[in-house]
């Protein structure tokens, strides 16, 4: 009896326990499934974590309506970003010159996007792809970066998670440390001359532009065959001047600003800008150019020179501006020809508000020459920039397009462009007046200009 009472009350606990196992698989079949959490895709959090909160602000790249637009003609707002990135040509002539995308899939060194995230020296082999992004706010992270690079090298997909999102949370800082900016160092003993801005504040949410009038500290006249300019980061650009005339100029090693604290015009300031004659620019924090062999610029003895800086902060602490410029004297037996600043200037300009207009200017040349590089200098209003040959064998010949107002193409030609007495160059600036007033030649930015800068040869 006892066996069997054991047995029983085994039997039982068994045909319990089976209906609640039963019992539970039916409650878990009926009730509604945990739903499987959905993971952003790489490029999704790409969009949201870096590019909209750094790159698609007013301003810069989210409408065509930016002051930029037409320097970068691309948008990455959300929805635009894929299709303006992805397997797309840039803008910007070097990279171009290079083979780069903006964003070539299984490439980051091929991709613009990587070169100008990346401000870590000599990433891209000294390439200039002028000032680094986002210009005027903190460099992207470490891990920001890392994770740029490994969404392109993973094909740069729109779908599907591909990189390690932990990377977006790394907080290492990219960009060299102010205090760790280190000099340029001088020429040597009779190899040249060495210029500099001492470091100035930028404050915050302010774009600082300012010259100082500064001698160079040649004795004699000299030759410069090559010049060499190192700043600090989210310089806009760097520009020396030489006068047009003597009178006036302003007082050696004082700075002036283009703009007050309020950022009201400085007119005193402005009104120099008319003296100007462009003798250097550049628009990227580092820049090694020289001449072509045997041939160099001329700096007259004694001469003063204006420097002019210009500095973009974005965010909402004090930053530090700074440049060095180096300036390479060659023996005056080497030099076979001797360069010229051309300054050809258009300011018979009139742009009608709401209006895209064309505008050409001719200049003639009044002795040969020859062309070694070409520049251009508008402002944002200026769509494209062309200029043409008239004149001779090469009538109506284009040899420079420019499409970017703020960072232009610099051309240096390999075989100098010869032109005769009487043929010329025409200027063909197409500008785009998006304002409600008529604009008009002038040296603030709400104005515009339609320059010819370069270097030439006369016969």
């Amino acid at each position: 009896m006892k066996h069997l009472f054991q047995r029983s009350v085994r039997n039982l606990l068994g045909a319990v326990g089976l209906g609640i196992l039963i019992t539970s698989c039916q409650k878990s079949s009926d009730q509604p499934e945990e739903p499987t959490p959905v993971v952003a895709s790489s490029f999704e959090q790409l969009q949201r974590r870096i590019l909209t909160p750094t790159c698609a602000t007013s301003g810069c790249h989210s409408s065509e309506t930016d002051p930029t637009f037409n320097q970068h003609r691309l948008l990455l707002t959300s929805g635009l970003t894929y299709k303006n990135l992805v397997g797309v040509a840039s803008t910007n002539s070097n990279a171009k010159a290079a083979g780069l995308l903006r964003v070539k899939p299984f490439a980051a060194l091929e991709s613009l996007l990587y070169h100008k995230l990346n401000t870590a020296a000599g990433h891209h082999s000294g390439a200039n792809y002028g000032n680094p992004m986002p210009l005027g706010k903190d460099p992207l992270t470490v891990g920001q970066i890392e994770f740029v690079r490994r969404w392109i090298e993973a094909g740069a997909p729109e779908t599907g998670s591909v990189v390690d999102s932990t990377l977006l949370d790394d907080k290492t800082p990219s960009g060299v440390p102010s205090e760790a900016f280190e000099a340029l160092k001088a020429p040597g003993p009779g190899q040249g001359f060495q210029m500099r801005l001492d470091p100035f504040t930028v404050a915050p949410n302010f774009e600082r532009e300012l010259f100082v009038r500064k001698a160079i500290g040649n004795t004699q006249d000299v030759y410069v065959s090559r010049y060499e300019v190192k700043m600090r980061p989210n310089s806009h650009h760097f520009a020396l001047h030489s006068f047009r005339t003597d009178q006036n100029l302003p007082v050696l090693n004082q700075v002036r600003d283009l703009r007050n604290a309020d950022n009201t015009l400085n007119l005193a300031t402005a009104l120099m800008m008319q003296n100007h004659v462009f003798f250097i620019g550049v628009q990227s924090p580092y820049v090694d150019y020289s001449f072509p062999e045997g041939t160099a610029l001329p700096i007259p003895a004694n001469a003063t020179m204006d420097m002019n800086s210009h500095y973009v902060n974005k965010t909402g602490s004090s930053m530090t501006g700074e440049v060095y410029l180096n300036l390479y004297t060659v023996d005056p037996a080497k030099v076979k020809n001797v360069v010229k600043t051309m300054d050809f200037n258009n300011t018979n300009l009139t742009i009608p508000a709401k209006t895209r207009v064309t505008l050409t200017k001719t200049f003639t040349m009044s002795k040969p020459i020859k062309v070694l590089v070409l520049t251009s200098h508008t402002h944002k209003l200026a769509e494209k920039f062309v200029i043409r040959i008239k004149g001779g064998s090469r009538d109506g010949e284009i040899i420079y397009t420019s499409t970017n107002w703020d960072h232009p193409e610099i051309i240096t030609y390999k075989t100098p462009i010869p032109l005769a007495k009487g043929e010329a160059l025409v200027s063909e600036i197409t500008y785009n007046n998006t304002t409600d007033k008529t604009v008009y030649f002038g040296l603030t930015s709400e104005d515009e200009m339609g320059i010819i800068f370069g270097y030439y040869l006369e016969e």
